[in-house]
């Protein structure tokens, strides 16, 4: 079995007079308040999963912008955590928080325009007052992280058009509607995006039991992604603890959908493309307790 990388847990504090709650949107989210994860309980968990390194996602839905927990968590277990850190981009000092929270240890940047509290589509996404933000992620090479929905995929390609060098990697494939079967028409924002080759995919839980629905199968959807985008483009991520499962059955269902690819597709799933996207995991021990 290849290593394991997951880029897409949360971690959330207790702690709430060190670190105040502060959700984008004003609502913080019933699983962040159900289920707090701290970055302790992550490694462990992630050490019953066999995971031996994790890109931490802001949990946007308790922080916001806030990212104090989150460099807190990665200054505190370097080998084994990074991190990805949310800012405000349409504001006029998104540049220097961006420089900020990267000094901080924080290695990716994470725009969150959809999700349990706010469902819809957000309009800001395509607002000029972000292309400051854009541009210089663009130049450093940072990671974004898109939190979103299909309906913002048009607006997204206006901006990989004016940032063609950008890279950008869809949470959850940007929830595709997949129930239509092949060749999953419905799902056409997300293979016009393939034409960026920045566009990269993060597989989780919600895409693989989507995909088994309807006049759908896992096994036709993967083909089709894999066809469209290749093993290099895809790297698997938990929502710990969003996904409300445990992080050993996370890792589990992953690996019984992803049995019937190659040993070589496996292995860029899980994490070739991840260090490809973060290349400080290289540097980073990971080393699993014996």
């Amino acid at each position: 079995m290849p290593e394991i990388i997951d880029i897409h847990p949360h971690v959330i504090s207790t702690d709430t007079a060190r670190y105040p709650l502060a959700p984008v949107g004003g609502k913080r989210s019933n699983w962040s308040a159900e289920h707090p994860v701290s970055h302790d309980d992550l490694i462990a968990a992630m050490n019953a999963a066999g995971i031996a390194k994790s890109v931490v996602v802001q949990a946007s839905t308790s922080y916001g912008f806030d990212n104090s927990y989150l460099a807190d968590a990665v200054a505190a277990h370097p080998d084994r955590l990074t991190g990805v850190f949310s800012v405000d981009v349409l504001a006029p000092d998104a540049v220097e928080r961006i420089d900020d929270w990267r000094a901080h240890g924080l290695h990716g940047m994470r725009l969150f325009t959809t999700g349990s509290t706010m469902p819809g589509q957000a309009g800001w996404l395509g607002d000029p007052a972000s292309y400051p933000a854009w541009a210089h992620a663009e130049a450093l090479g940072l990671p974004i992280c898109m939190q979103m929905r299909p309906e913002g995929i048009p607006t997204l390609m206006t901006l990989l058009e004016r940032f063609p060098n950008s890279i950008v990697i869809l949470d959850h494939l940007a929830r595709p509607v997949l129930d239509d079967g092949p060749p999953y028409r419905a799902a056409a924002g997300l293979w016009d995006l393939a034409a960026h080759p920045g566009t990269h995919l993060k597989l989780t839980l919600r895409n693989i039991e989507a995909a088994a629905q309807g006049a759908s199968s896992l096994g036709a959807f993967l083909d089709r992604l894999l066809d469209t985008y290749g093993a290099r483009r895809i790297a698997w991520g938990s929502n710990y603890p969003a996904a409300e499962q445990t992080l050993p059955y996370l890792v589990g269902r992953a690996r019984d959908a992803l049995a019937p690819l190659t040993e070589a597709e496996r292995a860029e799933i899980f994490s070739g493309t991840a260090r490809r996207l973060y290349p400080v995991l290289d540097g980073m021990t990971g080393r699993l307790p014996a």
